[in-house]
């Protein structure tokens, strides 16, 4: 049984720019999801909206300026709108490291499939594994676009 996913990127950009670009939601919203509802910042719980019919809101766990982001989502669901803290959650993490001068690698860990109902897991494993490929080249394509 898998309980993590682990991506690493190269960004050719400044830790500030890139940790900009994940934890604010004005930027966040140009590669990852089409809206936020509701405040994105530490101890929050705002919606990322996914197309027309896509809601999956989140509790936002932490923030350290230009290193770190997390938050708590429900992966595998179509919707989730409640609580992310009261039910089976995995943690998304975003840490950027310096590599050289306006060079940086972007890893992503998420983590607590295990936790997941047992009929869930593997399903939002596959999903989630394929989308933060999808969606962690939309943030290279977003920065070589800048």
């Amino acid at each position: 049984m898998q309980d993590i996913i682990k991506r690493e990127i190269i960004i050719k950009a400044s830790k500030q720019r890139i940790y900009a670009a994940i934890a604010t939601a004005e930027q966040v919203v140009l590669w990852f999801p089409d809206t936020i509802e509701g405040e994105y910042s530490v101890g929050n719980q705002p919606i990322f909206g996914f197309g027309q019919s896509c809601r999956n809101q989140l509790y936002i766990v932490d923030a350290k300026p230009h290193e770190y982001f997390a938050y708590r989502w429900v992966p595998g669901e179509q919707d989730f709108i409640g609580d992310v803290r009261n039910v089976p959650n995995t943690l998304v993490e975003f840490r950027i490291d310096e590599q050289s001068a306006g060079c940086c690698k972007v890893t992503l860990i998420e983590t607590g499939f295990a936790g997941l109902p047992a009929e869930l897991i593997k399903t939002a494993h596959e999903q989630n594994s394929g989308g933060w490929d999808y969606m962690l080249d939309r943030l290279i394509k977003y920065f070589e676009a800048a």
